[in-house]
């Protein structure tokens, strides 16, 4: 009741209030105190056995999380709640670990094992959603389970689930580049997989882990085409892009004979007039011509070009825009213009979308106008266009111009120039210069409707105008004089300074055509120099250059003056132009010898400029990626190939169809046709996907084939699903199915002896297949059985419903037809496919566990008292003598202001807690002066972890040292433990942090017992043990097995196992001559007393095998790249 009435009133609060943090009572003490009994409250509802309280009170976490709220102090109440058995609760819980799993490493690695748990569940959805918070969380140490867990989601039943796993690739790969090679083992086995849901998953994958292996899309090529159109449109995009990459790899140009043959048909009809002497040459051309001539596409570069198509009328931008990008990268000339009606269409969309498209559009018009020139008014500019999608659209109509339509286009940019749109109307202008240069017939024209422009109110329309005239007059100045003039007098008027820059440069180049009026306008400019612009000052310099050269009667005196006043300006460019053009233009006796060529250098005719589209040179990047938008090559971006010259094989995308699959008469393929339901109902889980693979690979070159695959992809999807949410009915439905055909199969009889041949032999190899398969799924589900009933044992109350679940599955299982046999032998072979059973994560009960203390039997004591005589290796104190203990530095006597701190850790045991690493930790004061009072204080300690500091040194002399010892309970991680170094005037903020290997004590074991705890851990029921193996080859120095115990013994605070003999009660042999070729290390860690069992065996030729046992998966994953580490130096 309590916990209801607490869930209401925070309802009520956050309902009338819309803050629930607040207190209902003003004198409840304000927000802070309501804001710890909220969280009691959440804790309390989560503690609740009603699924409801628990799915608000994580509705509410989450969206704490949401408004920026830290809730991490939650985690606990919340992890307990993975194995709610009520999906959506779960599925929150997964949000909030993702969320926290960085910030809280140790937290979120603690939860490991129910993920482990969660991946065997027999819902695809919570084995999916575990996978995906297993790959979240962004911590090294756990990328071993990170791989195995995608290696096996990689076969899962569940397309669903294999999804899953190749999202998490990419994940994977970004925190360990170094597991490429396994992933792409990954990525290589799902690319083969026949779903539709998988396929663009796994090319994400591909084209972020290994975009270069081209070699593995080969034989999936076909089989990828055909999917594309099934795929979800996400996958589509992804798909189609690396289709585009491969494609020009593998595929001729087929564009590249229309360019020879027009080359060689201009040179064939102007070479006509003299025959004789190029006859040899016109020979070579015509073989070449002629080798080169037959040009037949690629049946699969055709199928490409066929499947993708009608995808353009697809609901998604993207991929219109995807499919768009192919047809113009790989289609013949012919072909391309299907796409511009399907991007016209886009142009309806968003402005967003607009955007893109237009980008795209401008690009293509500048190589193939033709095609987008029936839609010429699908371009025209609407007044609610925003700026930047006008002038795009100005962009491509300028592109679109030529003589046929410019009077229309033309007619439309007048409109424009009335816009209030400043920007666009500056654009326009540009468009109309453009055009002018472009088409020769309209310059006038266009020339004249500009001249008036200068005329108008506006002075960026009039400044904008001066622009693009000047660069038009460039073309004929001859013949517009008259417009020099007039542009002369703008110069009062005119302020915008590229305007006034213009005319100024204008006037000075073509200064012979108005010899009046240039003098004049140099005059007005002397007057306001000191006030212009950087850009119009050097303008004003280079007029005053070409006028002294010129006419220096008139403007010698005002030429010196604009000098003069350019010396002292601020700006240096325009100091260091006066200087220049001082020495060039006025002779001295120090002037060089480029004085006299100064006529030349100013007055020399200079090219019209080529008024271009900014769009012109962006078709090397391809188009609809980020790189083509932004014109600069993006971070990721791939290059897209060029064509190669010669053809490469295309039998390297040939499949090898199974023979049990071919059918040679019309007989067989109708039987056939009637069986194939038998088959696919039988199989179970994994039957559709089967089915669809025979019908996509017998099918795959032609158009029924990708129809096939498609709607047997369509049926697997459904049946997943149905399966994941109706589990249990479809056992039963596929048990009378069973009866029923096994029933129906027995009266048949065949008509004649040939089909009864046939029919006999089909029905064999069917009936092998059929075996197979069952045996499988058999295997599996013994294998959840087992595991959900070891499950039962420790969580009895939760797991009731599971329990009820594996009788049905256990009554079921007899009456199928294969033996026992093969269930065993299907069993071993999983056994031994997987390295690691990721079921093996899960908690142990604690009733389970070996206790430490048991380890230390009588026969072993006896071993130990007869073997401390002879082998010296058992005694630590020997292996890591005190001169070799590594010291650390935790405090510099540069930062300490004199005091030096150094720390080890001393491998004796801590006296006041066994549970705790003794740190002996050296004072060292180097100053002239005592230190005092010398303590800790301020521990900032991880979840769990707990300190024993050392008593407090009252005073240290003077360069004198002394040696302390402390205890610090690290909770079996490697995290630091941070705290505060204070002496009587100042404090120092220091960490200690652990090498793995000192999180352990020896543990003493015989060699049979060693073998005996190892075995067990194994193969027997225990869960949560974890075996290591690395291969890996000896250092110089490390070939002798008293070498290898130095090392690891240096690394790990670990015991060797002697080598006995069999029997345990027979007494101790002195130590073999030669030398063992196994080593064995024995110990516990420190705070949990958790077993760790590390084997060194050395093979022939310098290499070894290093295989580390250990409870706590982190732990030993750190122990075997320490030892990796210590043993290759």
């Amino acid at each position: 009741m309590s916990t209801t009435s607490a869930f209401n009133d925070e309802k009520g609060g956050s309902s009338s209030a819309g803050e629930p943090e607040y207190g209902h009572d003003p004198a409840s003490g304000g927000i802070f105190s309501s804001d710890y009994k909220r969280h009691d409250d959440l804790k309390e509802m989560l503690d609740s056995n009603k699924d409801s309280l628990k799915l608000e009170a994580m509705k509410r976490i989450v969206a704490m999380i949401a408004r920026g709220k830290n809730a991490s102090d939650l985690f606990p109440a919340v992890v307990k709640n993975v194995a709610c058995k009520n999906i959506e609760v779960k599925k929150l819980v997964y949000v909030y670990l993702v969320r926290y799993a960085e910030e809280q490493q140790d937290l979120a690695l603690l939860s490991i094992s129910t993920f482990q748990r969660g991946l065997k569940d027999p819902n695809q959805l919570i084995r999916a959603s575990a996978l995906r918070v297993l790959s979240s969380i962004r911590v090294t140490i756990i990328v071993p389970i990170m791989m195995l867990a995608i290696k096996e989601a990689a076969s899962d039943m569940s397309p669903y689930v294999r999804k899953t796993a190749a999202h998490a690739i990419p994940k994977l790969y970004s925190l360990d580049p170094e597991q490429k090679d396994q992933l792409i083992e990954v990525i290589e086995k799902l690319l083969a997989d026949k779903t539709t849901l998988v396929a663009g998953s796994v090319v994400m994958a591909f084209e972020e882990v290994c975009p270069e292996r081209i070699d593995l899309i080969h034989k999936n090529y076909r089989k990828l085409c055909n999917l594309l159109i099934d795929v979800e449109e996400w996958g589509q995009v992804v798909i189609i892009n690396m289709l585009t990459r491969y494609a020009r790899t593998q595929f001729l140009n087929p564009n590249i004979n229309e360019s020879l043959l027009e080359e060689g048909g201009e040179k064939a009809f102007y070479g006509s007039d003299d025959e004789d002497d190029d006859d040899e040459e016109k020979k070579a051309e015509a073989a070449a011509l002629a080798k080169r001539k037959p040009y037949v596409m690629d049946p699969d570069h055709r199928l490409l070009l066929r499947n993708t198509k009608p995808l353009l009328q697809s609901r998604n931008a993207a991929v219109v825009m995807a499919v768009a990008q192919l047809y113009f990268h790989l289609a013949p000339k012919a072909e391309v213009g299907v796409i511009a009606k399907a991007l016209v269409r886009l142009m309806r969309s968003h402005s967003e979308v607009q955007y893109v498209v237009l980008q795209n559009v401008a690009t293509m018009t500048i190589k193939r106008r033709g095609m987008f020139e029936p839609y010429l008014k699908s371009f025209y500019i609407r007044s609610t266009d925003p700026t930047q999608i006008k002038i795009l659209k100005l962009e491509v109509l300028t592109n679109l111009a030529n003589e046929t339509n410019i009077s229309t286009i033309l007619r439309e940019f007048q409109t424009y120039i009335k816009s209030m749109d400043k920007d666009f109307v500056a654009a326009t202008i540009q468009a109309i210069g453009r055009c002018a240069t472009n088409i020769g017939e309209v310059r006038d024209t266009c020339l004249n409707g500009l001249v008036q422009l200068l005329s108008n109110r506006d002075e960026l329309v009039v400044a904008e105008s001066v622009v693009v005239i000047k660069k038009l007059l460039q073309m004929q100045p001859e013949q517009h004089s008259d417009i020099i003039k007039h542009m002369a007098k703008l110069t009062d008027n005119i302020q915008v300074p590229m305007a006034r820059a213009s005319i100024l440069w204008l006037i000075g180049e073509y200064c012979e055509h108005v010899p009046k009026i240039a003098p004049d306008v140099l005059r007005k400019m002397a007057k306001s120099f000191t006030n212009e612009e950087d850009i119009v000052k050097l303008q004003i310099l280079n007029l005053a250059a070409k006028l002294y050269l010129t006419n220096s009667k008139q403007t010698k005196l005002l030429t010196q003056y604009v000098l003069n006043l350019a010396k002292y300006d601020q700006n240096y460019d325009i100091r260091d132009r006066a200087r220049f053009i001082r020495q060039l233009i006025v002779p001295t006796d120090k002037s060089g010898a480029l004085s006299k060529y100064a006529k030349k250098l100013f007055l020399a005719l200079k090219p019209a400029p080529v008024l271009e589209s900014p769009f012109k040179d962006r078709d090397h990047f391809q188009l609809g990626s980020l790189s083509h938008l932004l014109n600069a090559k993006a971070g990721g971006y791939q290059e897209l190939p060029d064509w190669p010259e010669s053809a490469p094989d295309p039998s390297v995308r040939n499949v090898e169809v199974p023979e049990w699959t071919k059918c040679t008469s019309r007989k067989e393929r109708k039987e056939k046709k009637v069986e194939k339901p038998f088959y696919s109902d039988s199989e179970g889980e994994s039957g559709p996907t089967e089915s669809a693979d025979s019908e996509s690979d017998t099918g795959s070159g032609s158009e029924s084939g990708s129809e096939e695959s498609g709607s047997g992809s369509e049926s697997e999807e459904s049946e997943e699903e149905s399966e994941s949410e109706e589990e249990e009915e479809d056992e039963e439905d596929e048990r009378t199915k069973k009866k029923k055909k096994i029933e129906k199969s027995k009266p048949k009889k065949p008509e004649s002896a040939e089909s009864d041949q046939s029919s006999g032999e089909e029905q064999k190899r069917n009936r092998k297949v059929v075996k197979e398969r069952r045996s499988g799924s058999e295997s599996e589900s013994e294998e959840e059985s087992e595991s959900e009933s070891s499950e039962s044992e420790s969580e009895s109350e939760e797991e009731s419903e599971s329990d009820t679940d594996i009788k049905k599955k256990k009554k079921a299982a007899p009456s199928k037809p294969p033996p026992k046999q093969t269930k065993k032998e299907s069993k071993k072979e999983t056994k031994e496919m997987s390295l690691l059973d990721l079921d093996d994560f899960d908690p142990t009960p604690s009733p389970q566990v070996t206790p430490v203390n048991n380890f230390l039997s009588s026969s072993l004591v006896a071993d130990l008292e007869g073997l401390s005589l002879t082998d010296t290796v058992l005694a630590p104190t020997t292996i890591a003598p005190s001169s070799s203990v590594r010291m650390y530095e935790l405090l510099h006597r540069i930062t300490g202001e004199g005091l030096a701190v150094e720390y080890c850790f001393s491998r004796q045991p801590f006296s006041p807690d066994p549970h705790m690493v003794a740190v002996q930790i050296q004072f060292t004061n180097n100053t002239s002066s005592e230190s005092k009072s010398l303590h800790i204080e301020d521990p900032k300690l991880q979840s769990g972890m707990r300190i024993k500091e050392f008593p407090e040194i009252e005073l240290l002399p003077a360069g004198e040292s002394v040696n302390v010892v402390m205890g610090i309970d690290f909770c079996d991680s490697t995290q630091a433990a941070n705290f505060q170094l204070c002496t009587h005037t100042r404090k120092f903020f220091v960490s200690i942090q652990p090498p793995v290997g000192e999180l352990m004590v020896p543990a003493f074991l015989t060699e049979n017992e060693f073998k005996k705890e190892q075995e067990t851990l194994l193969h027997g029921q225990l869960m949560g043990m974890n075996e290591i193996s690395e291969k890996l080859n000896l250092g110089e120095k490390c070939q002798s097995d008293h070498a290898i115990v130095e090392r690891v013994t240096a690394k790990a605070n670990l015991s060797r196992v002697p080598c006995g003999s069999e029997k345990e009660n027979s007494p101790p042999l002195p130590p073999p001559p030669v030398s063992s070729p196994v080593s064995r290390f024995a110990g516990k860690t420190v705070s949990s007393g958790s077993l760790v069992l590390v084997t060194v065996a050395r093979k022939e030729g310098g290499g070894a095998q290093l295989t580390v046992n250990c409870e706590k998966m982190v732990i030993g994953t750190m122990l075997v790249k320490d030892i990796l580490q210590a043993l290759t130096q």
